[in-house]
Order: C-alpha cells, then structure tokens, then sequence
C-alpha cells in the first residue's frame, strides 16, 4: 500500500506524465479516466493515494469521493485532489474535506505535488496502523 497511486483524471497527457513522474519515483501506479473505474479499481481492493481531478464528464471527482465515502471505500486510501479550477469550492470542501488530505491547483508544481504525495504517505501509514 505504501508505494501505490491511482490517478483518476479524464485527460490522456495528465494520466501519461503523472504515471511517468511517479513510476520514477518507485510507485506502483494505476491510472484510470473517470469515477466510476476509480470505484471499480476500490472494490477490486486498491489501497493508498488517489490523486483526483475534480472536472470529469460523467462523474465528476467531487460526486466520486462522496461515492467512495458513502460505499466505505475510504479506509484504506487517502484523497489528494489535483485540478484545473482555479478557486476552491468551499461548500463541497467543506462537507468532503475530512476525506481529503491536499488540494493541488493545475498546472501542477512536480516538485510540490512529489513532496505532498510523500507525506500524505506517512499521513496514509499512521491512519491504517
């Protein structure tokens, strides 16, 4: 579970780069386009970080969390949301905020996303021990 990411986002560069950068970095990494196949891969037995855009056609990433909470999918994973909306949506962060552990503005810093998936890492480990 330590090494293990899933990217949930509906454009092919982001998934391609983002698995790329983290792979080099020694994670396992699954990459998946919408909401309803980051479900599939959590009933399938996925532990640890999504990396979750929130601007998907379908389902969106707000209505995919609130779906991995509802079917208690969150125990063994910790939610950061990477998206390209600019501002943050209080209202929803502040229902869902508990299930997530950081909010990253697109375009993404690297080096702030890296540094930020290591202690949610560390956050993850402590919360299932």
């Amino acid at each position: 579970m330590d090494n293990k990411i899933m990217i949930v986002d509906d454009e092919p560069d982001v998934l391609s780069s983002l698995k790329t950068i983290f792979e080099k970095h020694n994670y396992e990494v699954i990459t998946v386009e919408n909401g309803y196949k980051c479900l599939e891969e959590l009933k399938k037995g996925f532990r640890g970080i999504i990396l979750m855009d929130l601007m998907m056609s379908g389902m969106d990433g707000w209505d995919t969390i609130k779906e991995i909470v509802n079917r208690g999918l969150i125990k063994n994973v910790a939610i950061e949301i990477i998206t390209g909306r600019g501002t943050k949506d209080h209202k929803r962060l502040g229902v869902l905020g508990p299930y997530i552990y950081d909010y990253l503005s697109k375009p993404l810093d690297i080096n702030e996303l890296i540094n930020s998936v290591e202690k949610c890492k560390t956050y993850l480990s402590a919360k299932n021990n």
